[in-house]
């Protein structure tokens, strides 16, 4: 794997407070047609839940996210994670994922940031938090002036937005968590999250 935009047209952002909950969700998300998924480290449980969905859904691709210090870099990478995403960068955090061995996402939310990534070599890129940041009116008027940024716009993004982000050349995927509704996930229904989930994967039709 050398790109995350290209892996799934919608990437799932879940919080995970259970790890007993890792597998059946992972397996109702690929199910559905989703099969890269990123496990937020805002959780005491998150570990867990990657090294969980690691060993026991290989068909998967887990992810790592809220990616905010070089120790959680090691962490994620440590429990098997096989991609990292950041909500932001500086360069100590970003000396940190580059040299993880696996494909990452920095996040950005102005100009002046995703110029000084391209200055580093890094062309691809999380755009958080993406409605608050300007949505698509944003992404578009950035692509423009740097077409060579690719990004995967996460925060706010719904079904019903995600197809307007998805129609921009510079946006690769969309994250998002509108298929894991709490109380879906409150009551176990997997059957539900994997409904939403093969809603969301048709968006690549």
């Amino acid at each position: 794997m050398t790109s995350v935009l290209d892996l799934a047209p919608v990437v799932p952002v879940v919080v995970i407070e259970d790890a007993g909950d890792a597998v059946p969700l992972a397996r109702a998300l690929v199910a559905g047609g989703l099969t890269a998924i990123e496990v937020t480290l805002r959780t005491p449980a998150a570990l867990d839940a990657i090294r969980a969905i690691a060993a026991e859904v290989p068909e998967a691709v887990i992810g790592a996210g809220t990616i905010v210090t070089p120790g959680d870099v090691t962490a994620a990478v440590d429990a098997g994670a096989r991609f990292l995403v950041s909500p932001g960068w500086t360069d100590r955090l970003l000396d940190a994922m580059e040299g993880s061995g696996v494909p990452f996402l920095p996040g950005v939310s102005t100009t002046s940031e995703v110029v000084a990534l391209l200055e580093r070599g890094v062309t691809e890129m999380k755009f958080f938090p993406a409605e608050a940041a300007g949505g698509t009116a944003y992404l578009k008027s950035l692509a423009g002036p740097l077409p060579q940024a690719r990004f995967c716009p996460t925060g706010g993004v719904s079904l019903a937005s995600a197809p307007s982000y998805l129609a921009l050349p510079n946006v690769g995927c969309v994250g998002g968590t509108w298929m894991l509704p709490a109380d879906a996930l409150a009551a176990k229904d997997w059957d539900r999250v994997r409904t939403l989930a093969a809603e969301a994967s048709a968006l690549a039709s």
